[in-house]
């Protein structure tokens, strides 16, 4: 299960509603072997594509940097899907490299940069292999 904030939650969804139509992309990291998500940091997505991410790679480069000097690590991988559902492609599940993230998707496929509805998922990518887990929002 992931326990998450309602403020890291929407700010994701904003996120996703400000690219539209590409695909956001992000993380949110948190102490060293915790699973708790305390920082959510927007990446740019180097595609600029309604259908693919990638983080830019300078971007990255300095993330990783910054997560070892702070013994953070990658608590959830999130980006959002603008035409589909809230469940990971092919695409998706091949470039999973985090074993222990949580891959949260956030489908703006209904309501596109409006207000309107969004779907918020969460997945386990481990050896290609799919899993979906309940969130629970955590309040303030």
């Amino acid at each position: 299960m992931l326990r998450i904030p309602r403020d890291q939650v929407d700010e994701m969804i904003a996120h996703a509603r400000t690219d539209h139509p590409d695909e956001a992309c992000g993380v949110i990291v948190g102490p060293e072997g915790s699973d708790q998500p305390t920082r959510l940091i927007r990446m740019t997505n180097a595609e600029r594509s309604p259908t693919f991410f990638r983080f830019d790679p300078l971007e990255q480069l300095q993330l990783v940097k910054e997560l070892d000097a702070a013994d953070e690590e990658i608590v959830v991988v999130y980006h959002s899907h603008t035409a589909t559902e809230a469940y990971p492609s092919r695409t998706d599940i091949s470039y999973a490299a985090e074993p222990q993230a949580h891959y949260l998707l956030v489908s703006t496929a209904e309501s596109g940069r409006e207000e309107g509805p969004v779907s918020v998922r969460s997945y386990r990518i481990l050896d290609g292999q799919v899993s979906e887990e309940e969130i629970e929002v955590l309040r303030p």
